[in-house]
Formats: C-alpha cells, structure tokens, sequence
C-alpha cells in the first residue's frame, strides 16, 4: 500500500476488520455445555445442534431490523434461545432468560481483537488522526462489543446503524461521519473488510476505500473496486508511517 500523505480521517468497520468474530462460536458451545450441566433434561451435543437450526432460522427474518435498530441485540438472542429450547419442549421464561444471559456474558468473554489492532491503534494514539468507526448492527450489539474491547473511548466519532435507521452500503452513514469529524470525503479513508457494504459505500459518499481482504477472497469485475487492498492492518501502520 502506497503511504496515505492526502489524508485527514480514517474510517473503520468493526466485526471482521478490528474484531475477530470466529472466537464467538466457543460462547455458544459453552452456553450449551452450562445448561446441559444444569438440566439432566439436555444434552450439549443436541442443544448446539438446535441452536445452529435456530439460527439459520429466525436470522433472515430479524438481521435487517437488527441493523436498523428495530430489534435489539438482547431481543434477537432471547428469540433464538427460545426457539432452541422449544425443540425440547421448554418453554420457560427463567430458562430462556438464563440461556441469553449466558451468552452475552460468554460472548463478552470471546470477543478478540486481530493481533493487528493494537499497533494500529498506538500509532493512531501518536498520530492524532481523527478516527471514526461505521458499523452495521444494533446499538446494544455494537457498543457492547467496543466496550468488551476497550475501545469505545478511542474513537472521535461513532456511527452505528442502529442509533440512525441507516445502515452501510448507505451514503448518508458515511456522510454523518464526515460531519462529525468535519472532514471533506475526498480527503478520508475508510478501512472495511466487506465489499458490498465497505467498498461500495465509501465510494457512493465519494469516499477512498480500503478493502481489508484478510482471507486472500477473489475480487470479481462485478464487484466494486477499492482504491487500495491490504491482507493485514500492519499495511496501513506502515503507510500511515511513511506518510
């Protein structure tokens, strides 16, 4: 990546480019394992098995009104748990209560920022480059994710679907970090490792676009094409350091 010397912000997503969301998976299989220790009645092996169908499930029907804030983290996690338990014929409130306070507390415990995240952000500290993050999900989803990360705080602005009713590939979400950071788009740069919803926002909002493409995926002619693509954070510490 070439050094970033036209630059005044820098724009961040949030799950897949500084959180890693395939530790959470571990937060669901504990949950399992814990209340198949606490109910004879269940067993590990079948109750994760149902909750992988619960999800498959009841996602496409709550993931949009998750992003915009219509639903939140608390009532999608409550209404998967509760359709995992009626597969064994449990229907209790206090149960299903106690299979999501499990996993937000699991979850919380599993949320893991890529071993890029910290030199980056040492170097943002040093640098006092405007930050912001965009992120698509509910505002208690997302906020509780920063806050298990520490990293709330750390941002000038944040843009979060679920507090706005806008989600990403939107303009209108890339432009409300622009105003808050009272920044010309031309001259910010967004880091995402999506490229229907990364990519192609930043470049409706007239936005420089950093694709984050940590897994090596083929970027086709019909898909929209970033200004630069990096495999790691550490691309965008040593741009921003020769800059």
């Amino acid at each position: 990546m070439q050094p970033l010397r036209d630059i005044d912000a820098l724009l961040f997503d949030l799950d897949q480019t500084l959180l890693d969301n395939d530790h959470f998976q571990t937060s669901v299989v504990r949950t399992c394992a814990t209340l198949a220790e606490r109910d004879p009645r269940l067993n590990a092996t079948a109750l994760l098995a149902a909750n992988r169908q619960a999800v498959a499930d009841c996602l496409p029907e709550v993931e949009r009104p998750w992003t915009l804030g219509q639903l939140s983290g608390l009532a999608v996690t409550r209404e998967i748990w509760r359709r995992t338990l009626r597969t064994f014929d449990l229907h209790d409130a206090a149960r299903i209560d106690e299979a999501t306070e499990l996993l937000l507390r699991y979850g919380r415990e599993a949320y893991r920022p890529f071993d890029d995240v910290r030199a980056l952000f040492d170097l943002l500290d040093a640098s006092r480059l405007p930050i912001a993050l965009i992120t698509n999900g509910a505002s208690d989803s997302q906020r509780d994710k920063l806050r298990a990360l520490g990293l709330e705080d750390r941002f000038d602005a944040l843009v979060i679907s679920g507090e706005i009713g806008r989600a990403k590939p939107d303009a209108v979400v890339f432009e409300l970090a622009f105003e808050r950071l009272a920044v010309a788009p031309a001259r910010a740069w967004h880091v995402g490792d999506n490229l229907a919803t990364d990519v192609a926002g930043a470049l409706a909002a007239g936005c420089n676009a950093v694709w984050l493409n940590r897994r090596g995926a083929t970027r086709l002619d019909t898909h929209p094409q970033p200004h630069a693509e990096i495999r790691s954070l550490s691309e965008l510490v040593a741009a921003l350091s020769d800059r």
